[in-house]
């Protein structure tokens, strides 16, 4: 299966995997799962971590390498996915959130995430 990691997933995922839950573990270890990223997440931290924002004090360049070398695929953001957004119902007003549920949907991946709201999306979104 091939899995999108929303932003908090991927920031405990590579640094704090103890906070990650034992379903998340599992999907992530399972060899079968393509693991990727969307480049929104990179700009999110980026953003947030110019904003000097403790949760996100992370070098958005050494995540993005070290995410590479382990294996991750990155997702990058088209237009087709930026105009998906507008076919989304209002459940979630982050855009970085709205941009990853439309990737999800336009690619036919499964998003993962921890977020109760992103989840509401349904279709091709995950709580973990």
């Amino acid at each position: 299966m091939n899995l999108l990691l929303d932003t908090r997933l991927l920031l405990w995922a590579a640094s704090e995997p103890k906070r990650l839950s034992a379903k998340a573990r599992a999907l992530l270890l399972d060899p079968a799962n393509h693991l990727l990223f969307s480049s929104a997440s990179l700009w999110e931290i980026s953003i947030k971590n110019g904003l000097e924002r403790s949760d996100f004090n992370v070098d958005p360049r050494r995540l993005w390498r070290m995410l590479l070398v382990s294996g991750y695929r990155e997702l990058p953001i088209a237009s087709e996915h930026a105009v998906a957004v507008n076919e989304l119902p209002n459940l979630h007003k982050d855009p970085f959130d709205r941009i990853l549920v439309a990737q999800a949907r336009v690619e036919g991946l499964m998003l993962l995430t921890v977020d109760k709201l992103v989840a509401k999306y349904g279709d091709g979104v995950r709580k973990v």
